[in-house]
């Protein structure tokens, strides 16, 4: 039996006390209450939980990403695999629920709801609704994950209509992604059973959608940030909000996790306890997770902290546990693995073959160029007109004292068709930058000041069969991501400081963006307004069509 002694936070009576917290086997057989609370002491209280995140992102496997989480007590996550779903299908659900099995973290696994995201990009599967209704079945899957198609929802289509069937037949949650729906058709979206949404931008928006009655998640990623407009949600719909990550890159979870968002909130003026119940109770009731919260009987997940404003964790424990310690200032796992043996063969599919130059290059035409407007921290993007730079053979090329770059995206199921787009707000001065994390089909995509550099940052990653990488005046600097083009398999340090290295050697070339790899991923993701690059064409998302680069077309 583990005994832990410290001051214990206790949700339920919104109270604090010293006291012991007996722990047997994977259970809390009781919790003592000795007094009053005493400064000196730690202090003990439930974990915490990214109620909405894609592993993937991360750019780790799950027992990797596990290792980085309980270091800032977390203890759960709710996962939607549609990342690498989109790459391989069930396989690839199955492959991240195996590599979750093998370490004592909770990985409450969704069914992605939206593979292919849209019919207007290649994928390289596809996940209808009979095969969704088969992962909703099972004691592993948590639920349906975010209906992106929010187009479908609304106009009755009948696959997506089919897909929320299954979900209310399994009598499990669906989440959401509805940037930006108001009014009617917010309602219509909700009332499908649609019951979470972390795409909320505004107040208004959000105070809207919890009016509705859905749960509205508190998002701070890696690119998409939104906690300094939502924070107040907390005390302003106790019961109706959660924190979440979405996207979170492995430098910024050195860094912190959803025990830096309870943080910045309580700094910020919200009340500690709902503070608490946003990031330790509301996901465990509204998924049904498996997660205990600190009380007599329950499984044992929790945390210990020194200070509970900084809330940075000196121990983690889940299912009895101890998964984290930290012990004169060193990170220990001591009970973290359940089987860290690796894998000898890592899934994948890349079947796209090398580039030419010809193969990205672009004649000019009449009129002014669509341009893609970018900002940092947004995923949201504008349509510019720009007028194009050409060279003297009558090709249109990067024009950096304009900061308008040109961007390409290469189909990886296949050889095929190559889309030529320009994108503005990078700020690179030189050189290229290329990733096969491109949501949500994770074609190849790249963005560059030349066409040299841009074709080779291309062919490494099509040599190597996935990963992102910096060209620059045709030296190479990657990260190879070997699982299905979207995951390292080493450990969240060493990527973290691959990642780091790329991004400093970005920002001394002048590019400005917080996490550009993550910002460039998102730039073909159709879903989200306004204009975005598929690697069938340039895209309104607005108005879900293809457009012509040039305007008077």
């Amino acid at each position: 039996m583990k005994e832990i002694h410290g001051n214990v936070v206790d949700i339920d009576s919104r109270s604090f006390f010293e006291g012991v917290v007996y722990v047997e086997d994977d259970h809390i057989s009781r919790i003592e209450h000795i007094g009053p609370r005493k400064a000196e002491l730690p202090y003990i209280l439930p974990g915490f939980i990214d109620a909405h995140i894609h592993i993937e992102s991360s750019m780790l496997m799950p027992r990797a990403f596990a290792r980085m989480a309980v270091r800032q007590g977390c203890v759960g996550i709710v996962a939607d695999p549609h990342e690498i779903a989109n790459v391989l299908g069930v396989s690839g659900i199955e492959f991240m629920l195996e590599d979750s099995s093998k370490v004592n973290f909770h990985v409450c696994m969704m069914a992605p709801s939206c593979v292919p995201a849209t019919n207007f990009e290649t994928s390289g599967a596809n996940l209808d609704a009979s095969i969704l209704a088969q992962l909703l079945e099972r004691d592993d899957i948590y639920g349906l994950g975010e209906m992106m198609n929010y187009p479908g929802v609304i106009f009755n289509d009948p696959s997506v209509m089919a897909k929320l069937d299954a979900a209310r037949k399994s009598g499990k949650p669906v989440d959401g992604h509805a940037p930006g729906l108001r009014g009617d058709d917010a309602k219509k979206y909700v009332s499908s059973g649609i019951s979470s949404d972390h795409e909320c931008t505004t107040l208004e928006e959000a105070n809207e959608r919890t009016k509705m009655g859905q749960y509205v998640l508190v998002r701070e990623g890696s690119s998409a940030k939104n906690f300094e407009q939502l924070w107040s949600l907390v005390d302003r719909h106790p019961n109706h909000t959660m924190f979440c990550s979405d996207d979170k890159h492995p430098d910024d979870l050195l860094l912190g996790h959803i025990n830096k968002l309870v943080s910045r909130a309580i700094m910020y003026g919200a009340s500690f306890w709902n503070s608490l119940i946003a990031a330790c109770v509301n996901p465990v009731r509204h998924y049904n997770m498996p997660i205990g919260c600190l009380r007599d009987g329950s499984q044992a997940d929790f945390i210990v902290v020194h200070d509970i404003s900084s809330m940075d964790v000196e121990a983690t424990y889940i299912k009895g546990k101890c998964v984290y310690q930290k012990i004169d200032g060193k990170d220990s796992y001591p009970e973290l693995y359940i089987d860290n043996t690796p894998y000898k063969v890592l899934p994948n599919r890349f079947d796209a073959t090398p580039l030419r130059i010809e193969q990205i290059q672009q004649r000019t035409e009449n009129g002014n160029m669509r341009v893609i407007g970018v900002k940092d921290g947004d995923l949201y993007t504008s349509e510019l007109l720009e007028e194009p730079k050409v060279d003297e053979d009558g090709f249109v090329v990067s024009d950096t004292s304009r900061d308008i770059l040109k961007m390409v995206v290469v189909n990886r199921y296949s050889p095929g068709k190559v889309s030529v787009g320009f994108i503005k707000g990078f700020k690179l001065k030189g050189g290229a930058i290329a990733s096969t994390i491109a949501h949500d089909s994770h074609n190849l995509i790249a963005v560059g000041t030349n066409d040299d550099d841009i074709l080779t940052a291309i062919n490494h990653l099509i040599e190597v069969k996935g990963g992102i990488d910096v060209c620059y005046n045709g030296q190479l600097l990657d990260l190879d991501l070997p699982v299905a083009g979207l995951m390292s398999d080493k450990s969240g340090e060493e990527v973290a400081a691959r990642y780091s290295e790329l991004c400093q050697f970005l920002r001394d070339k002048g590019c400005p963006l917080h996490a550009p790899f993550m910002t460039l991923s998102f730039m073909s993701l159709l879903v989200i307004p306004q204009l975005k690059l598929g690697d069938r064409g340039l895209f309104d998302s607005q108005n879900f069509r293809f457009v012509n680069l040039f305007a008077d077309k």
